[in-house]
C-alpha cells in the first residue's frame, strides 16, 4: 500500500526554522521525483520545491529561494524540506508529492502537515 507521511510541521515564530520530512512506502522511492507543495487558506496549491530521482537536480519557487532546501535520502525513502527564515506568508499546509515520469506515470500525495508562522 502506497503511503506518504509528512511530519515536522508546527508553530514557529517569524525568522525561525522547521524541517519537514516525508517518509514513503509501498513504491520504489528512488524511481520517483519528489516535490513539496503548499496551500494557504483561500489560495491554490503551489509548488515549493522539486528534487529529481537521484537528488542531482533541484528547483524552487522564487518566494523560497535561498531560504528553503529540499533533499532526499533514497536509503531511508525520505524527502526533506529545510525551511529557514520563515515568514508569516509561509503559513500553509505542506504536502509532499511523488511522481514517476516514466510509463506508467504515477502520482502520489501525502496528507499534509500544517506550518504556522506567527508571533
Amino acid at each position: 500500500q502506497v503511503h506518504l507521511g509528512e511530519s515536522g510541521g508546527g508553530l514557529v515564530q517569524p525568522g525561525g526554522s522547521l524541517r519537514l520530512s516525508c517518509a514513503a512506502s509501498g513504491f520504489t522511492f528512488s524511481s520517483y521525483a519528489m516535490s513539496w507543495y503548499r496551500q494557504a487558506p483561500g489560495k491554490e496549491r503551489e509548488l515549493v520545491a522539486y528534487i529529481n530521482r537521484n537528488g542531482g537536480i533541484t528547483n524552487y519557487a522564487d518566494s523560497v529561494k535561498g531560504r528553503f532546501t529540499i533533499s532526499r535520502d533514497n536509503a531511508k525513502n525520505t524527502v526533506y524540506l529545510q525551511m529557514n527564515s520563515l515568514q508569516p506568508e509561509d503559513t500553509a499546509v505542506y504536502y509532499c508529492k511523488a511522481e514517476r515520469l516514466d510509463f506508467p506515470r504515477r502520482v502520489y500525495w501525502g496528507q499534509g502537515t500544517q506550518v504556522t508562522v506567527s508571533s
